[in-house]
């Protein structure tokens, strides 16, 4: 039937080839056409969904936008696939994107072979059916355009590496009717020639009638032979068909217990597992595809700048994996296209589209479809199936297998698991034989292997003549089990020093290389469980809770006396100090003002002593600045506005001055301002940085440029971490961390076991932790995939924990006190803590400063009035008011007093009358002084007594 069809086709285009002929060229948009079927509606929706993203991306092909044309036809329909190619050839194509059946693809391989059409073919299985080789047409010159974007079926390998791992030597396979028989013929032919012994038997849609005829038609004996058969069995079939096959079989009495079975589809989800694995009575073991980068949501909706549309990466349950594998590879496969179309670009080599007219008799390919087909074959993408590339044979060779069975143990009872990986490089990954431990591992001698982490395995004292020997934590943990189960082991360290990363090109570094080598049973240091590990090796139950922490050195109280003047601003403090001098002149004028004002009131006899000088208005003003009060009389409204404002601005400064000084010497106490990762992505002063190519520098990596993450705290992290590559702050291992923190302005980003230990054991006790407590994931041990000593290791690990040992552990590599106490460096003390001298030795330096500028006016005050020529002289009081001359010792020695007036003299009345005779009249506020002559002085230079007094 099949070649009937082919036929067909082939004189369909014989047919129109004659009608074939090249039109103008078109310099336009990239033009892509594609055909699907009826029937495949996600087909088309993923297709406009590609085209769309990548017209909103310009990193792609920058200004240049994709134009498409798609074409819908009947299932396994070639002649309308080929009419409707030739329709899109007309109107103009670059290359030719289809998801179709097998048929349809032979006869559109003919049509782009002879026009020269790259083209992009998916194979379709939309019955759930295991897919089968789609025998395509061979090229007549040998020069097949048509790429197989879906890698070839390679499902026969993974079987007979199955079958071979599990010692199988008997055993049948039941296929659907669906099924294309042809696929198994490899398989068939290598089961021969290793001496299998394998029995086919195809499967009705009416399972529960293949049942029947079998009970109707053997009898007893041939019945327990075939039950025999049964009990090794490999299922080619959709999900629905193998879980009504299992539920018959266990209907009718013909699976046992000790039977196992192999079920084997590219396509199939979680929940058809779980009802295999449930519905089945004995071992089941299932065999898929899978995708590993769906686990990664940063990896996955990030390509080489190019982000992904939201709906794929939109965390809605069951959007992405509803999508059936043939949909995956049509969204790569236009990314694919543009990749080359990009490169096209940037190489200056861009060909003009293809117009062909099936109407003309004359035919010629297109002359530049080699090219093209050239540019896509050297290119390589990494998509929603992972990496692609047709370097091998016109076809996508890169493709991974999962394998799961389930699992028996006192303590975790059925459950499914991981059991190995296969893929099309390394083969098999993993263990799938029956090593069934209940209780000990007597006699067992396992190789592990490790890398130097304090504390969890360090290097010890080492005897001459004796192999290596190690403590810390994860050794204690060793022992501990080793103790408990039976087991010796031998040690090892990495030759890479690393703890395991991914390359590019599939393979596993450090400790999970080892492990995948099968050169390692065991891995133990500080490695965390994460997904990506989780994939190639298995994990023990966590021991130790995992959480990254912030390693950082101390702050140092800065040592400035005249803190107490941080509270203001520079600028405030000169506002204050010029408002001083500025109140004190307006109350000086006024004051002025107030005394010439009284005196004309009271008909020419002086105000009331009060002083107006300058010097006496500042000096009041100070006082009430530092609320000390003042000896200032307020006569006048405007004075006492004056200084009631002058009251209100200092009330209102000492106010904010104290509440500014409290909170200054608050905040100068604290020890680190960053306590978490949002502190420490706000504040410049510090660079931070972790150990390249490691799980946290993966961690930080995957939230930075997670396009979902709402906050931008990690975006800044990673801006920062990632700068230059990592190479700027971040370090090759972690002791070089901890070395450039311990030298300050420099925060090491690691784990928080890891920091917390090196802050505990430093030295010079500089160091300090923050960072955020709450453990998603944990610390683990490492073990190849498939081990038999899994379960057994996280059971022992359970029971360690429910008894309090690993507590104990923990208490002795981490101390609540140890050498260094870092929890009075991280919990406030609600005491508060009292000022140093240095917070308060800037009033002390005032208070100096105006001793000594008193001191040195005294000096200079009793060195002016040392002479006494110098003083202002005295005036003798006589009756005819004449001025006095210096003192002499003629009127010394005749012992008269002398008065001098050292007030201001009245103002002089040109309008009053001549003053009677008789004593001078003083002003009211004038002084004067006495002299009175010492009559026991023996010297020439007598001493005077002087007494002042202030007429009342």
């Amino acid at each position: 039937m099949a070649s009937i069809k082919r036929h067909a086709a082939q004189r369909l285009i014989l047919a129109l080839s004659s009608f074939y002929s090249v039109g103008e060229s078109r310099t336009h948009s990239p033009f892509v056409s594609a055909i699907f079927e009826e029937n495949a509606e996600r087909d088309n929706e993923i297709f406009q969904l590609a085209i769309s993203d990548l017209s909103l991306n310009d990193d792609i092909l920058q200004s240049e936008k994709i134009t498409h044309s798609v074409k819908l036809i009947e299932p396994n329909n070639p002649f309308q696939a080929v009419q409707e190619a030739c329709e899109l050839m007309n109107q103009g194509i670059l290359a030719l994107v289809t998801s179709t059946g097998c048929a349809a693809a032979s006869a559109l391989q003919s049509l782009t072979d002879a026009m020269h059409i790259p083209h992009l073919f998916i194979q379709r299985n939309g019955d759930g059916a295991p897919r089968t080789v789609c025998q395509l047409n061979p090229s007549p010159d040998g020069e097949s355009y048509t790429l197989a974007a879906r890698p070839p079926v390679r499902i026969s390998d993974v079987l007979l590496t199955v079958v071979s791992e599990l010692y199988w030597q008997k055993f049948i396979v039941f296929y659907e009717s669906d099924y294309d028989i042809r696929g198994l013929q490899t398989f068939m032919d290598q089961a021969s020639r290793l001496g299998l012994d394998v029995s086919l038997q195809r499967v009705d849609r009416n399972v529960s009638r293949v049942f029947t005829d079998l009970f109707n038609m053997m009898r007893t004996e041939e019945l327990n032979r075939y039950r025999d058969t049964l009990r090794r069995a490999v299922l080619l079939m959709s999900p629905r068909g193998a879980q009504v096959f299992i539920h018959q079989a266990v209907e009718t009495n013909l699976a046992s217990k000790d039977s196992h079975w192999v079920y084997a589809n590219e396509e199939v989800s979680d929940a058809d597992i779980m009802e295999l694995i449930y519905s089945s009575l004995g071992r089941m073991t299932i065999i898929r595809q899978i995708f590993p980068l769906w686990r990664d949501t940063s990896v996955r909706c990030m390509r080489n700048n190019h982000r992904i549309s939201s709906l794929l990466c939109d965390p809605q349950e069951g959007y992405l994996q509803s999508l059936e594998v043939s949909n995956l590879y049509l969204y790569d496969s236009v990314l694919m296209l543009a990749n080359a179309f990009y490169r096209k670009l940037e190489d200056r080599k861009w060909h003009s589209m293809a117009s062909l007219n099936c109407m003309r008799k004359s035919t010629k390919p297109w002359n530049g479809g080699w090219s093209m087909l050239d540019t896509i074959q050297k290119g390589r993408i990494s998509g929603l199936t992972g990496m692609m590339d047709f370097r091998a044979e016109g076809s996508n060779s890169h493709v991974q297998f999962e394998i799961l069975g389930t699992s028996y143990s006192e303590t975790f009872g059925k459950d499914v698991k991981r059991l190995a990986s296969w893929d099309s490089i390394r083969g098999l990954n993993g263990s799938l034989k029956e090593n069934r431990i209940e209780s000990g591992m007597q006699g067992v001698t396992l190789k592990i292997v490790t890398l130097l982490e304090e504390p969890f395995v360090m290097a010890a004292e080492n005897i001459l003549g004796q192999p290596n020997r190690y403590k810390g934590f994860s050794v204690d943990v060793l022992d501990a089990l080793a103790k408990i189960l039976g087991f010796k082991y031998d040690i090892y360290q990495v030759s890479d020093g690393k703890y395991g990363s991914a390359h590019p090109n599939g393979s596993w570094n450090g400790m999970i290389g080892e492990l995948i080598g099968k050169r390692a049973d065991l891995a133990i240091s500080a490695i965390t469980i994460t997904p990506e590990r989780e994939s190639v090796v298995d994990f023990s139950k966590r021991y130790l809770d995992y959480s990254v922490g912030i390693l950082m050195r101390k702050s140092e109280e800065k040592l400035n006396i005249f803190s107490l003047l941080a509270p203001f601003d520079l600028a405030v403090w000169a506002c204050i100090a010029a408002a001083i001098p500025v109140v004190g002149i307006m109350i000086f004028l006024l004051r002025r003002i107030q005394a010439v004002r009284c005196q004309n009131n009271t008909g020419g006899h002086p105000a009331p002593s009060v002083s107006t000088s300058l010097q006496s208005a500042i000096w009041i003003v100070y006082g009430a600045f530092v609320q000390q009060g003042s000896d200032s009389i307020l006569g006048s409204v405007a004075l006492r506005i004056v200084m009631g404002s002058w009251w209100l601005f200092t009330l209102i400064v000492c106010s904010s001055y104290t509440a500014n000084l409290a909170a200054y010497l608050t905040v100068s106490r604290m020890d680190n301002a960053v306590r978490s990762f949002q502190d420490l992505s706000k504040q410049v002063d510090l660079v931070y940085g972790t150990v390249r190519e490691s799980a946290v520098y993966e961690y930080f990596r995957a939230k930075g440029t997670n396009p979902l993450e709402q906050d931008n705290t990690f975006a800044e992290l990673w801006k920062v971490i990632n700068r230059n590559n990592g190479l700027e702050n971040s370090v090759s291992n972690p002791l070089d961390g901890i070395k450039k923190a311990k030298r300050g302005s420099y925060a090491f980003l690691w784990d928080m076991a890891v920091v917390e230990y090196a802050a505990l054991t430093d030295d010079d006790c500089t160091l300090t932790i923050a960072g955020n407590s709450i453990s998603t994931r944990g610390y683990g041990m490492a073990l190849q995939h498939g081990s038999p000593y899994r379960d057994l290791f996280s059971q022992k690990i359970l029971e360690l924990q429910e008894k309090g040992d690993l507590d104990i552990l923990k208490q002795k590599w981490w101390p609540k006190k140890g050498r260094c106490d870092l929890q009075s460096h991280a919990d406030a003390q609600p005491e508060g803590r009292a000022l140093h001298l240095h917070s308060f030795a800037g009033v002390f330096c005032i208070l100096a400063a105006g001793l000594l500028l008193a001191l040195l006016v005294a000096a200079l005050e009793t060195w002016w009035n040392s002479n006494p020529c110098r003083r202002k002289q005295p005036k003798e009081v006589t009756t005819d008011n004449s001025s006095a001359q210096c003192p002499g010792p003629g009127l010394l020695t005749q012992n008269r007093a002398m008065v001098a007036t050292t007030g201001p003299p009245a103002p002089p009345r040109p309008w009053s009358r001549p003053r009677p005779p008789g004593p001078p009249v003083l002003p009211r506020d004038a002084t004067a002084t006495l002299y009175f002559m010492d009559p026991a002085g023996a010297d020439t230079s007598p001493d005077l007594v002087e007494l002042q007094y202030t007429q009342l």
